[in-house]
């Protein structure tokens, strides 16, 4: 290669990496003005974690209309719920450059919108007075029946929970309280099925199991009885993001999701 081409070259690349620098500084005012809105819409203690999506920003930001932007925030809290997570996907939204350089978030326009709010174990524990509970999904048919036919994997479940476009309004759950009894660790076990209301989920024991080092215990039925009405509770965990009306329910290792679906919102949480 001669040297005038060898020139050429590295003033492609240096002229490259500036204008790449330059298009995620740009990025990085934007997701920095849209989260301190956010931190105020949503009264946060601090500031949620905010992505645009797409390469180049720029030409998205000139022409008002962005394919994605990612919002979450962690450590929410809802009356007695500590540790909330909540989040939301924006699709195809728009909003004049200007207005989101300045922070006039107020008028931007969501096309779709997926809200999620994440109920974490420790704050369900800490409802039903259980501290050391732990939370996994469960189907339903094993819920209900106890069949080990019935039984699948939480991998398996997981796969299909996060490749469910929309979540159902119900959902089964393995909740395990662990403690100690005549020196022995024990497990008690209840699975439930979660129901989604407007704006709760209750947790509606079904079965009750009794594990230890030594396998499991059949539990009498008037102690499964006096047990199982400890694990029945409703959880409020508030609005989703945008006001999005919560319409399904899921379980994750360690959390409930609620999720909500809309169209058209605007920033300030108006419909369309």
């Amino acid at each position: 290669m001669s040297t005038r081409g060898t020139k050429l070259l590295v003033f492609l690349l240096v002229a490259g990496g500036l204008l790449v620098g330059a298009d995620f500084a740009f990025a990085a005012v934007a997701e920095h003005q849209v989260s301190q809105q956010a931190r105020k819409k949503f009264h946060l203690t601090s500031d949620p974690a905010v992505t645009f999506h797409g390469f180049p920003f720029t030409t998205q930001a000139l022409s008002g209309k962005y394919q994605h932007i990612s919002l979450s925030a962690d450590g929410v809290t809802v009356k007695n719920l500590r540790n909330l997570r909540l989040s939301a996907e924006m699709r195809d939204v728009t909003a004049p450059m200007k207005d989101v350089i300045n922070g006039n978030t107020a008028a931007i326009e969501i096309g779709k919108l997926k809200g999620a709010v994440e109920i974490t174990q420790a704050d369900v524990g800490r409802l039903i007075k259980l501290p050391n509970l732990a939370i996994e999904p469960a189907s339903k048919g094993y819920v209900r029946s106890g069949d080990p036919k019935d039984k699948i994997p939480v991998s398996v479940l997981d796969r299909r929970r996060d490749a469910m476009d929309a979540f159902p309004s119900t959902a089964g759950v393995r909740l395990t309280a662990t403690t100690s009894i005549a020196g022995t660790r024990t497990e008690i076990v209840t699975y439930a099925i979660l129901r989604l209301t407007k704006t709760s989920v209750s947790i509606n024991p079904q079965r009750l199991e009794i594990g230890h080092d030594n396998g499991l215990t059949v539990v009498p039925p008037q102690v499964r009885q006096a047990l199982l009405p400890q694990f029945s509770a409703t959880i409020s965990p508030g609005s989703l993001p945008f006001n999005v009306r919560p319409s399904g329910v899921a379980v994750t290792s360690g959390a409930v999701i609620v999720q909500g679906k809309a169209n058209n919102v605007t920033f300030a949480g108006n419909a369309g």
